[in-house]
């Protein structure tokens, strides 16, 4: 592979053709993948009818508007849900998971964690760790958990001893977060869901669905009651600026309407405000691009699993997620790495990314993200926590060919540190 734009070794070179030869045969199930997705998202669109005049933003109330329900339906239709929720005004994922978690959790009951501690800015919306006003804590919820097994495995076992008749929520984090875990696929969840049921019947199953959107055919609305997830990841398709989705059974995401705007109007109000076009196209771009970033991952556990570091997953595993974790050993060569990424960036590559202490996370960050939407995960980024074993978590990618290029420059910035 030459490139006449960027100055990479011959030797790193050499590493990326060796890694292509490799991963070709991935690429093909990637293919197979993103084309069954791509066309069961353009099958939604036409169930919903979708016209120019959906992209229309509402004012005020936004009573009546036809396009922000249209998307509604897409998602459910695509996610294998009964309804969702759309909307550009959730500020993050943990933002979409908390109004989940208190639009169907109330006083006294439990919510029991299968997938052990979840991710870092979530802790505080439960009432883990740091005390913040408002947490699930301070509401009287309950809060129970279940550990991964050593392997980073579910402890189906530990379930089936955690999980009572009258637990009202079994929650899943599908992506393994600042940890070294496997991504749960769309077989675990049923299983987990399963397995929940039969001790619960009632129980609110629920899916932190970020990151794996469009990964797998299988949608996991088949299985759980509940999901939600973040547009500035997978399904907002790298054009989407800001939102979140809530879907699952209609009951429960009613519900989470209520708790977002209000009790007795929920979905019937909250006005687009030109925000429409946007996250109309983000969703029809979003198997695509979630595909490109499966085959950056890919290409990056390829060449780093020849460089001798220990990558999760393996190239040719079955992924559940689009993170790439690629274990550095050492501070610098992790900083390296970022450093690397940053600089093969559409934006801010000039700029050379450090650690500094980021809110909501227990050690300093290192992000490198030269995105065109502040924070955007499907966009090719890389962060991690400075703490043993030094691990970078690199994720997203909008086209394999600048994402390739990217974790060859990486490589190269790393080069002298191997």
């Amino acid at each position: 592979m030459k490139n006449e734009f960027f100055e990479i070794s011959e030797e790193i070179r050499a590493i990326g053709d060796r890694a292509m030869e490799l991963i070709r045969p991935v690429f093909e199930k990637i293919d197979e993948i993103t084309e069954y997705n791509q066309l069961k998202m353009l099958r939604a669109f036409q169930n919903a009818r979708v016209s120019e005049s959906l992209f229309a933003g509402s004012t005020g109330y936004g009573y009546d508007d036809r396009g922000r329900d249209a998307l509604d339906r897409i998602f459910a239709e695509v996610l294998d849900a009964e309804d969702a929720l759309v909307r550009h005004n959730f500020a993050s994922g943990t933002h979409t998971l908390t109004v989940a978690l208190f639009g169907v959790l109330r006083p006294g009951d439990t919510m029991v964690s299968v997938t052990g501690i979840p991710y870092d800015t979530l802790q505080g919306v439960i009432g883990l760790g740091k005390h913040y006003s408002g947490s699930l804590r301070d509401f009287g919820i309950d809060y129970e958990q279940v550990d991964l097994l050593q392997d980073g495995t579910v402890d189906y076992d530990g379930i089936r001893k955690a999980v009572r008749p009258d637990t009202r929520m079994v929650y899943i984090q599908r992506s393994r977060g600042y940890s070294l875990r496997p991504t749960l696929l769309a077989e675990d969840i049923r299983r987990i869901s399963e397995l929940a049921k039969s001790i619960a019947p009632d129980c609110i199953v629920m899916l932190d669905n970020c990151y794996g959107e469009f990964v797998e055919k299988t949608a996991p609305g088949k299985f759980v009651d509940l999901m939600a997830g973040s547009l500035i990841k997978n399904p907002g398709g790298g054009i989407a600026p800001t939102g979140g989705y809530i879907a699952g059974r209609a009951d429960l995401v009613e519900a989470c309407a209520f708790r977002l705007t209000t009790p007795g109007t929920g979905k019937e109000i909250g006005c687009t405000l030109g925000q429409s076009r946007e996250l109309f196209m983000g969703a029809f771009s979003a198997p695509h691009v979630t595909g490109e970033a499966l085959k950056t991952a890919v290409f990056a556990s390829a060449v780093f699993g020849q460089l001798g570091f220990r990558v999760t997953p393996e190239f040719d595993e079955p992924r559940g997620d689009i993170i790439q974790a690629i274990l550095l050993e050492n501070e610098q060569r992790l900083i390296s790495f970022c450093q690397g990424i940053q600089a093969a960036s559409p934006i801010d590559s000039f700029v050379s990314p450090e650690p500094w202490d980021m809110p909501g996370y227990d050690s300093k960050v290192i992000m490198a993200a030269g995105a065109f939407t502040l924070g955007s995960s499907i966009e090719l980024s890389a962060d991690a926590p400075l703490r043993e074993p030094y691990a970078v978590w690199m994720q997203g990618g909008l086209n394999f060919h600048s994402g390739k290029t990217a974790v060859l420059l990486s490589a190269e910035k790393m080069k002298d540190q191997i």
